[in-house]
């Protein structure tokens, strides 16, 4: 393993895929991050409540947390804990999935842009960039999304006043990076 004055950050551009205009986000993350790290920086990037199961598709290999059922349907899950991106994941250009909720199934592809030196005094992982706000948790994948988004939109729509009192105010185009990187910057518990 590489020294850690020696470590270099992975920069990925996060694409959540099949809405558009595209929701987006571009992380620095170190090269040793586990992809169990990752799970848990992506949920805060993107916006998520990390409160669905999750996996890795990393060319014919998924990564996750193994359960035992995986045996039972003959699907062999790597452990996410022990995986380090730069196994993984080792060259600029390569890109791969991260699907959350699998009911919803949210597709992200994350593709590695770069390998950049860390600025000094600079605290990662960081979000550099973004546009958008994340679908809401539960709001059915991408069909369910288009179907919310056009009942908040239309006050007349005969699924607008059920869907506000479920969530609340909802601004799509809403992204607050300093809020993300806040957030980034907590230890996890």
């Amino acid at each position: 393993m590489p020294g850690k004055k020696n470590r270099v950050l992975y920069q990925l551009k996060v694409t959540l895929q099949d809405i558009y205009p595209p929701i987006w986000r571009r992380i620095q993350v170190w090269e040793d991050t586990t992809l169990g790290q990752l799970h848990r920086i992506l949920q805060i990037a993107v916006g998520w409540e990390n409160a669905h199961l999750h996996e890795f598709h990393i060319g014919p290999k998924i990564y996750g947390v193994p359960d035992p059922d995986d045996d039972l349907y003959e699907r062999p899950v790597l452990d996410e804990r022990r995986q380090r991106l730069r196994e993984v994941v080792p060259q600029v250009g390569a890109s791969f999935e991260y699907v959350y909720d699998l009911g919803d199934n949210w597709r992200h592809e994350l593709l590695l842009e770069d390998l950049v030196p860390p600025e000094p005094e600079q605290r990662y992982p960081r979000c550099l960039a973004g546009e958008r706000c994340a679908p809401p948790e539960d709001v059915g994948g991408p069909l369910g999304y288009a179907d919310y988004l056009e009942a908040m939109a239309d006050p007349s729509h005969a699924e607008h006043e059920s869907m506000f009192e479920w969530r609340g105010p909802f601004d799509a185009e809403l992204f607050l990076l300093a809020a993300v990187n806040r957030q980034l910057q907590k230890k996890p518990r």
